[in-house]
């Protein structure tokens, strides 16, 4: 029988290596474990692939990190006490749920889900069985968006009311995107594979409860992409508090990033943007702007915290649902061309996103 103070996986002290799976080979996977080989107590046991020569050259970056083609190779390692989950967005939710069922804590990258049933079933499995769901939502932990979240909590601006954030970034259009994520039935449009990432932000800093988004997208220099690089999204919460959001994928340079936040308040204003921010560009290269460099590290280093129950989650479900539910409505709106309620979303309920 086991100790009725541990979780079903065993719960390591905060004394001990945290053993880690990682489910995906992708390119993001291997910025996971990058960042994870760089941690203390980051113990990457497993690379979980569909391809075994590209998972066993994704594993070496880890040493001692053996690589399998069957999860559930990995999930039968008792010294495995968590489960990344960096996979395209369709197996999330199979992943995450054989991962809870074995006992693992699990990170799951956003979206978390195709649907808010799915990301019920995920909670059920991890939560609901006395481990942890976190997911990645990396905005959070870039230390730009840390600093005016905690400035808004301290309440520096009274309670926020307006929001604009603004986000344009590089990326290779439209060779940088597979199939998968141009399709909606798979990545759930662009307001949901990236978008998810400002919703959240948005819902975040003003702390209230989304309700209805207009949003309208635009194709840029690839108009015969199927799905639009770059959108804008008006959002109201349940107070009356307003968000403008603007995601563009556009910029030619792979890397580029352009990245303004504003959040005003009844007593005061805060903002910020990387134009402000020394940064090195060339033809080879663009540093990342100090303001988001390191999140993904900070993130993990978080993760590992609340496996080991040293820390509660800075992203909680209530918060994931509303976020999801969000850029689900978002998507409605774009093929719908009107605005949507949140609440319409199936399977949406009013959970509060400050819990």
């Amino acid at each position: 029988m086991r100790p009725q103070h541990l979780p079903p996986a065993g719960r390591p002290s905060s004394r001990r290596p945290v053993g880690i799976a990682v489910v995906g080979i992708g390119a993001f996977a291997r910025e996971h474990l990058t960042a994870l080989a760089a941690l203390d107590g980051a113990d990457v046991r497993w690379v979980v692939g569909h391809d075994l020569e590209r998972t066993r050259a994704l594993a070496a970056l880890v040493p001692g990190a053996r690589a399998t083609t069957a999860l559930d190779e990995a999930l039968a390692d008792d010294a495995v006490h968590a489960v990344d989950v960096v996979t395209a967005t369709p197996t999330h939710a199979r992943d995450t749920i054989a991962a809870g069922e074995a006992g693992k804590h699990v990170q799951v990258e956003k979206p978390a889900a195709l649907s808010l049933p799915e990301l019920d079933a995920m909670v059920a499995a991890t939560e609901g069985r006395g481990t942890t769901l976190v997911v990645g939502q990396t905005v959070r932990f870039q230390p730009a968006v840390t600093a005016l979240a905690a400035a808004a909590r301290r309440g520096e601006i009274g309670t926020p009311r307006l929001a604009h954030i603004s986000w344009y970034t590089g990326h290779a259009w439209p060779a940088g995107w597979r199939g998968w994520q141009l399709d909606p039935e798979l990545s759930g449009g662009h307001p949901v594979h990236n978008g998810t990432h400002i919703m959240d932000a948005a819902t975040w800093l003003l702390d209230d409860e989304p309700v209805e988004v207009f949003a309208r997208g635009f194709r840029t220099f690839s108009p015969d992409m199927e799905s639009p690089d770059s959108f804008h999204v008006q959002l109201r919460t349940a107070s009356g508090a307003l968000a403008t959001l603007e995601l563009c994928y556009a910029l030619r340079r792979r890397g580029e990033l352009v990245r303004r936040v504003v959040l005003v308040g009844t007593e005061g204003t805060l903002a910020h943007s990387t134009t402000e921010e020394d940064g090195l560009h060339s033809d080879a290269t663009t540093a990342p702007p100090v303001s988001v460099e390191g999140a993904l590290g900070i993130q993990l280093a978080h993760w590992l915290d609340v496996v080991r129950g040293d820390a509660a989650p800075v992203v909680t479900t209530p918060q994931v649902r509303a976020a999801l539910a969000t850029a689900l409505a978002a998507q409605r709106s774009l093929v719908s061309g009107r605005r949507e309620r949140v609440a319409d979303v199936p399977g949406y309920a009013t959970t509060g996103v400050a819990a």
